[in-house]
């Protein structure tokens, strides 16, 4: 079988952003901006790490976090649609993923 690949993502289709932990950790915590927002332009899929007080544990957990966000993973599905499928194949994959029974809704009060 041969391997074809469909598009690529690279780091020009996130933003990342410096942000502050907030919570326990003293005066390095609330002064430093270790925490990391990762945000997926196309998607509009966002995600924030401020666990560590490293940066780069936080960058590589928040992408971690990002990729396997609904948000991201809807998107993914979508794009792979586009390049493996035709139009008249999107759209029945479409209106099939819209079809009640397929759609789950949580109601967040």
């Amino acid at each position: 079988m041969n391997k074809e690949l469909l598009f690529s993502i690279t780091k020009k289709d996130f933003i990342f952003e410096a942000i502050r932990g907030s919570g326990p950790g003293g005066q390095h915590r609330n002064k430093s901006h270790t925490g990391i927002r990762i945000t997926h332009k196309a998607s509009g899929a966002s995600i924030a790490a401020t666990d560590s007080k490293s940066q780069s544990i936080n960058k590589r957990n928040a992408f971690s976090r990002l990729i396997k966000s609904k948000k991201f993973k809807s998107w993914l599905q979508i794009e792979c649609a586009k390049y493996s499928l035709n139009d008249y194949e999107i759209e029945k994959w479409l209106n099939e993923q819209m079809l009640k029974r397929n759609l789950k809704i949580e109601y967040i009060e």
